[in-house]
C-alpha cells in the first residue's frame, strides 16, 4: 500500500440524484417529499436565459421555506463561460444556509474549481457561514476528462464527481441519439468475411469515460456518480445504465425524472443475499484471528484482505441506507 493516502470525502448517501429545474417551483415540494438522497435545483441547462434571474429567486425561496427533511441539496450554478455564474454563487451562497453542496457544471481545469472555492471561501467568511460547503463536479466535455486526476485534487471543497454523458457526447462528436444510451453501430463484429454466420457483439461507449471518472474519483476520496438517462420511459433501459455503473463501482446516478428515483436507489444498494454474503466473510476472518491463523477459506474459496475489503464496503453501504441493516 502507498504511503500516500488521500482521506474520503464527507461522508453522503448519493444512490440517486434527482434533477430539478430551479424555473419550475411547482415541482419542489413532490420532490422533497421523494425518495432521492439528492436533490440539485438547475440554475443551468433546465432554464433557458430570460428565467436565470427568477431561476435563482426561486432556489433561494426553496432552499429556505421547503423543509427537505434530511436530503443532501445542491444548486446547479450556470457555467464559468457565462454571465449568470457569479450571481448564482453570490447571492444562493449568501442566503441559504441549509445548502449542502453547489453542482458546478462543464469544468475543464482545476483553475475553475479554484475560482469557485474562492468566491464561495470569501462568501462563507463575510457572513460566518456555519455550514462548509462542498463541491459536486460535472466532467461532461473533452477538456475536463483529459484533465479528470487533476481536478479530482483541485480543491477540498470537492466531494464529487458527476459524469455527464450528454454534453460529453456532445464535445466528443460522438454519434449518440438518446442520452446515455448505447449505439447500435457500437460493436465489434465476430469471425472473418468467410464466414457465413457472423454475429454483432454490441459494446458500451461510455466504459472508458466512466472508467477514468471512476478512478479519479476513488483515488482521491470523492464519490463517483454517473449522469443521466435521456428515455424516462425506458425503465429497462435506465436501470440497465444504473446497475452497469453501480457494478463498476459508481455510488450512484441521476434521476431527470421522479420515476427513475426507485430504480436508481435498487440499483446502488446492497442486495440482501450480497450482505449476506459479505457478513459470512467478515465472521470468517474474525473466527480465524481469534483462533491465531492467517489463512481462511470459506465455501472453498481462500479469502483474502482484498475480499474482506469487498465485504466491508458493502456493509458500511447498508449501513448509511438503514442503520440496522448492516
Amino acid at each position: 500500500m502507498s504511503a500516500t493516502f488521500f482521506p474520503p470525502a464527507t461522508p453522503r448517501l448519493q444512490r440517486s440524484q434527482l434533477a430539478v429545474p430551479a424555473s419550475n417551483p411547482a415541482f419542489f415540494e413532490k420532490a422533497a417529499r421523494s425518495g432521492s438522497d439528492v436533490i440539485f435545483l438547475d440554475c443551468e441547462d433546465a432554464v433557458a436565459p430570460d428565467e436565470k434571474a427568477r431561476a435563482r429567486r426561486n432556489a433561494i425561496e426553496a432552499l429556505n421555506d421547503i423543509d427537505w427533511g434530511d436530503k443532501t441539496l445542491q444548486v446547479r450554478i450556470n457555467g464559468l463561460d457565462t454571465e449568470y455564474m457569479y450571481r448564482d454563487v453570490v447571492d444562493i451562497v449568501e442566503n441559504c444556509p441549509r445548502l449542502d453542496m453547489l453542482l458546478i457544471p462543464k469544468v475543464g481545469v482545476p483553475a475553475d474549481v479554484y475560482a469557485v472555492d474562492m468566491l464561495v471561501s470569501q462568501i462563507e467568511a463575510a457572513k460566518k457561514r456555519s455550514k462548509r460547503l462542498g463541491f459536486d463536479v460535472l466532467i461532461e466535455t473533452a477538456l475536463g476528462m483529459a484533465n479528470v486526476e487533476a481536478i479530482a485534487q483541485s480543491s477540498p471543497r470537492l466531494e464529487a464527481l458527476s459524469f455527464g454523458v450528454g454534453d460529453y457526447a456532445a464535445s466528443t462528436r460522438a454519434r449518440s441519439t438518446i442520452i446515455g444510451a448505447g449505439h447500435p453501430d457500437y460493436g465489434m463484429l465476430g469471425g472473418g468475411k468467410a464466414d457465413r454466420a457472423r454475429s454483432f457483439t454490441p459494446g458500451d461507449p461510455w466504459h472508458y469515460a466512466q472508467s477514468r471518472v471512476l478512478v479519479a474519483c476513488r483515488a482521491y476520496g470523492l464519490r463517483p456518480v454517473d449522469g443521466p438517462f435521456g428515455d424516462f420511459s425506458d425503465p429497462a433501459g435506465y436501470s440497465a445504465a444504473a446497475r452497469r455503473a453501480a457494478a463498476l463501482g459508481f455510488e450512484g446516478k441521476w434521476a431527470i425524472h421522479p420515476s427513475q428515483i426507485a430504480l436508481a436507489n435498487d440499483a446502488f444498494s446492497p442486495t440482501e443475499d450480497e450482505l449476506a454474503n459479505a457478513r459470512r466473510i467478515v465472521d470468517a476472518m474474525e473466527s480465524a484471528q481469534r483462533e491465531g491463523r492467517g489463512a481462511v477459506s470459506l465455501d472453498g474459496r481462500l479469502i483474502d484482505i482484498a475480499s474482506i475489503k469487498l465485504a466491508e464496503n458493502l456493509l458500511r453501504k447498508a449501513d448509511a441506507i438503514d442503520p440496522a441493516s448492516a
